[in-house]
């Protein structure tokens, strides 16, 4: 599976962004999908994981209430929407598809080119 990540832009501290990840092939439904970001010099950071029936969803506790995640099987897309950002948000943020759960990179077999969220403060 091939995806592309959208989505990302310069936005203020506070402010809000919707990231999609567009899925192509016909076997989107067949993935767990995750989101990670990466700022410089981090390491690639979980974020939150959709199951494949959009039903379950698993966040990492820092991103709990801010973040939400979701999919939409008939036009093969993931989103991130994202609230009350911060200075330290800023990074690349990525999708990933995985046949089973997981939080670490290693475990997502396919990855999106990453979109770029900057939050100025």
């Amino acid at each position: 599976v091939q995806l592309q990540a959208s989505g990302g832009g310069l936005v203020q501290a506070g402010g809000s962004l919707r990231l999609s990840c567009a899925a192509s092939g016909r076997t989107f439904s067949s993935y767990v999908m995750g989101w990670f970001r990466q700022a410089p010099g981090n390491l690639r950071e979980f974020l939150a994981a959709i199951g494949k029936n959009g039903v379950t969803t698993y966040y990492a506790d820092s991103m709990k209430g801010r973040f939400t995640i979701s999919r939409d099987n008939a036009k093969n897309t993931v989103y991130l929407q994202m609230s009350s950002l911060k200075p330290e948000d800023t990074a690349i943020y990525y999708c990933a598809a995985s046949i089973g759960w997981g939080v670490r990179p290693a475990m997502y077999d396919y990855w999106g080119q990453g979109t770029q969220v900057t939050v100025s403060s």
